[in-house]
């Protein structure tokens, strides 16, 4: 018998909105409301600084390790901006001014990242998941939300976060396969930020785009210019709207570049070069997106200049908070304590080993308080 083509229902298209410039394509404009708009700009600028402030914080040694979101703001927002309150959001570890917009505090990510759980939790009336460090294990929680979302007949939806590097992950394959044989209401958001900690895009697979593993499964995909906030928004918009009507899930890959190190352990410098960055660079979302903005009469450096401050003065009342209610915060012998009902030999030996630890340095330290 001849070979012969088997057709396939889907296509990958790639969609941009606001270009380098900020110049817009009218006929693709989503039309958001000027107040959304703004309030997006806000969003994005406050994600901007507080990772600022969230690295400052971590070089002088006053929190731990976390990951910086800085030039990947469009990607997080714009999805998320097309939630209701009642939907559920479940993020990686990369997805700061997403849980900022869905109203975490920020004080809660200085603690956490302060080290205290206290920081970890999530307030009992938000539909959100914590942050999940390991790598693509959020996929099939979220999976898990949207099969019981209409499996009790709500036209509630899910949104997962997670990056180029999860597509590699059996987490990410299980999930879509899942989603799409039960038609589950499941937004799936990659940020394809170009590089799984130092291994680039390249080497994680063959794919010409990571929207295109849609189609494997069964579902819609797109990519879209992940820093053009009114491509994702538009994206997400759609994929939301047709999982709330009973369309089953959607993968939607943001095209961004994280600009900064892949967490604060990490040298960037030593797999990437300048000229890459810089190129990125040009593409900020911020910059592009206040052009857009003043171009439609709705901003202005003057404007822009007042945000700055409102936002830094709304930071800085945040760390003050963080590190008031850190001063308050238990013993960390505590968390031997939790464990097993009768602690293990080798936990013992580590609860002793930290309290000579910490009897040390709280000795130094009066020592030297004089």
């Amino acid at each position: 018998m001849p070979r012969t083509p088997i057709p396939f229902p889907c296509q990958i298209e790639h969609l941009s909105i606001l270009d380098e410039n900020g110049g817009l394509d009218a006929a693709l404009d989503p039309r958001i409301d000027p107040a959304e708009l703004l309030k997006l700009h806000r969003a994005m600028l406050l994600g901007r600084r507080f990772d600022e402030r969230m690295l400052g914080l971590q070089r002088q040694g006053r929190i731990g390790t976390f990951a910086p979101i800085t030039g990947q703001e469009a990607a997080q927002l714009g999805a998320v901006a097309a939630l209701r309150a009642s939907d559920w959001m479940v993020p990686s570890f990369r997805e700061t001014a997403a849980e900022i917009w869905r109203g975490k505090p920020m004080e809660n990510f200085i603690i956490f990242f302060g080290g205290f759980n206290e920081g970890g939790r999530i307030a009992p009336e938000s539909n959100d998941l914590p942050l999940s460090v390991p790598v693509g294990s959020q996929v099939p929680h979220a999976v898990g939300l949207a099969w019981a979302m209409k499996y009790r007949g709500s036209d509630q939806v899910a949104m997962t976060f997670f990056g180029d590097g999860a597509t590699s992950e059996g987490d990410f394959h299980e999930g879509l396969n899942l989603a799409a044989v039960f038609q589950v209401p499941v937004i799936f958001v990659c940020q394809n930020n170009q590089w799984a900690i130092s291994i680039p895009r390249a080497r994680q697979t063959r794919s010409e785009t990571l929207a295109q593993k849609a189609i494997a499964y069964g579902m819609p995909g797109i990519q879209v210019d992940g820093n053009d906030i009114l491509a994702v928004y538009a994206a997400a918009r759609e994929a939301v709207a047709r999982a709330r009507a009973g369309g089953g899930p959607t993968l939607i890959e943001c095209v961004t570049y994280r600009l900064s190190m892949h967490t604060t352990a990490d040298d960037p410098k030593r797999y990437r070069s300048d000229e890459d960055v810089a190129v990125w660079k040009k593409r900020d979302p911020i910059p592009r997106f206040q052009r857009y903005l003043t171009e439609k009469g709705l901003l202005s450096p003057e404007k822009i200049e007042t945000l700055e401050a409102e936002i830094k003065a709304e930071i800085q009342a945040a760390v003050d908070r963080a590190e008031q209610q850190m001063a308050q915060m238990g013993d960390p012998l505590e968390m031997f304590d939790h464990v097993y009902a009768e602690m293990t030999p080798d936990l013992q030996a580590q609860k002793a080993e930290l309290a000579q630890e910490l009897a040390a340095a709280r000795s130094e330290k009066e020592d030297s308080d004089g």
